[in-house]
């Protein structure tokens, strides 16, 4: 496994390269002025132009630019905002509460998703399943915006169960999670239930039963250990997204998270706050992909990388 670690960290390389390549491409080099919300309505004094485009290398080439972008970022300098607030400290200050918001979302997904799929796999053809397929159906049909919205009127204003923007504390996470998570928990719950069904249909499936074995201890160990490895491949992948933030959710609720700052930085014509943000996405994505990776031989003794 050691080797197949070092092999996915070596193919990482490339792919860094190239997505935040794209990146930068993508911010800097827009038409119109990058400077210009800078200054307001009024047009920036052309000493400022000329000191900000010295700062930022847009003098130079649009390949040494971004050599020199890269440079400075494997120092650990992701440069500073408009404002004159470094990049980097914003980053380590909002990361947590983007962590804490992902985290949450995906227990909920976990819990809500996986118990749903199951019930409904179990059962299918009941009222359960048909339930669930509805619901699920219903939730993915709605914007995420529209469910953030309509939560917060709901059990924020009108119930007063939960606060309408985050304070700080734990609890006032809870409801921007649900929302967070209710697309991706729906999928989960689909896509258990359709794995577990055609799991239960599998030869190994019939050949526990016919051996005698509780029909606990066959879901339980044999058809929903299997059934999990697609979820598991879900899961993985949008955590790994919302680790990056979620613009609309974070913005719904007031979140001081990462999504809130790309926000912010696109408002504000930053392309350096907006380039590092999704460049820490980039990273971060990779990793959480490596690891879900390595989880598959946790789920199926068969799968090996060696």
């Amino acid at each position: 496994m050691g080797r197949y670690v070092v092999r996915r960290l070596l193919q990482m390389i490339p792919v860094v390269i190239g997505t935040t390549f794209i990146i930068y491409v993508m911010v800097w080099t827009l038409p119109g002025d990058p400077f210009a919300a800078k200054c307001g309505d009024r047009p920036c004094p052309e000493s400022y132009i000329s000191a900000m485009t010295e700062e930022y290398n847009l003098n130079d080439p649009l390949f040494i630019q971004y050599i020199k972008y890269m440079g400075n970022l494997l120092t650990g300098d992701f440069g500073q905002t408009f404002s004159g607030a470094s990049i980097s400290e914003e980053l380590i200050s909002r990361y947590p509460v983007t962590l804490k918001l992902a985290l949450t979302a995906i227990i909920f997904e976990l819990i809500i998703g996986l118990l749903a799929g199951v019930l409904a796999g179990i059962r299918r053809g009941g009222f359960i399943d048909n339930l669930v397929l509805v619901s699920t159906l219903f939730v993915v049909s709605i914007p995420v915006f529209v469910i953030g919205l309509v939560a917060q009127i709901m059990f924020g204003v009108q119930l007063g169960w939960f606060p309408v923007t985050y304070s700080g504390d734990f609890f006032s996470l809870l409801l921007p999670a649900f929302v967070l998570g209710s697309l991706s928990l729906a999928f989960v719950a689909r896509l258990m239930r359709t794995n577990l069904v055609e799991n239960l249909r599998s030869d190994y499936v019939r050949t526990a039963t016919a051996k005698g074995l509780a029909r606990k201890r066959v879901i339980g160990v044999h058809a929903l250990r299997n059934s999990m490895i697609p979820v598991v491949t879900f899961v993985g992948a949008d955590f790994g997204s919302l680790l990056g933030g979620s613009i609309v959710t974070e913005g719904i609720f007031n979140i001081p998270g990462v999504g809130n700052m790309v926000f912010q930085g696109i408002n504000r014509h930053e392309g350096g706050t907006v380039t590092a943000a999704v460049t820490v996405l980039v990273l971060v994505f990779l990793l959480v992909n490596l690891l879900v990776d390595l989880l598959y031989a946790v789920l199926d003794p068969r799968i090996r990388y060696d």
